[in-house]
């Protein structure tokens, strides 16, 4: 079985890696992408991963580990192995906040871009990778709110430990949840897109 932690970008998926290793799985990475200001923690990325529509046979590797795929890339997974994948869901808003500050600090920022249209874009993609993940006999998903995972971890991990088979360490899990690094919340960013034109 392969396990994989999926999800639109700054949906929570480097802290569910975090949580899953915590527990006591042990993940595919490559340590190239460091920690930084945008996750103090790290990324827990597998640089490779990036071939799959190129070497779909690279996920071989993550045989009985835990690997994280950017969403887009999961329709890339080929047939031949036993997936489970856990799906990172956070309010749009909060995704579009985030992604556009970590584009800000470095410096790639688009001005006059579209959140309206960025959004539309996200939801499209949504839909087309839950089709496929429901269309798959091989692929089992979970899908996880953001927000579960920061008020109630105990449960999300009980819910992670059943959906996989696999006697984790929840307690372990829980204490991974920092919630002080969870800065884009919706509220406040409906409160600050109602008083300026400026991505939060």
């Amino acid at each position: 079985m392969i396990t994989i932690v999926s999800g639109l970008p700054r949906s929570g998926t480097s802290l569910m890696m975090q949580m899953l290793v915590a527990g006591g799985m042990s993940p595919l990475t490559d340590g190239e992408r460091a920690a930084n200001t945008d996750n103090p923690r790290g990324y827990l990325e597998w640089e490779r991963i990036k071939q799959l529509p190129n070497d779909p046979n690279c996920i071989a590797e993550a045989e009985g580990r835990v690997v994280k795929v950017i969403s887009r890339l999961l329709l890339s997974l080929p047939a031949g192995h036993e997936y489970r994948v856990i799906f990172m869901q956070r309010p749009m808003p909060e995704v579009l906040a985030s992604q556009d500050q970590m584009l800000r600090r470095r410096g790639t920022y688009k001005e006059g871009a579209d959140p309206a249209a960025v959004a539309a874009a996200f939801e499209k993609h949504l839909s087309e990778v839950y089709a496929w993940l429901s269309g798959r006999e091989y692929v089992r998903s979970l899908r996880v709110p953001y927000h579960d995972l920061l008020t109630k971890p105990i449960e999300v991990g009980q819910q992670i430990s059943e959906f996989l088979g696999i006697d984790l360490k929840i307690d372990a899990m829980a204490r991974q949840v920092d919630v002080s690094l969870f800065r884009n919340r919706a509220s406040v960013v409906r409160q600050d897109s109602a008083h300026s034109s400026e991505p939060v």
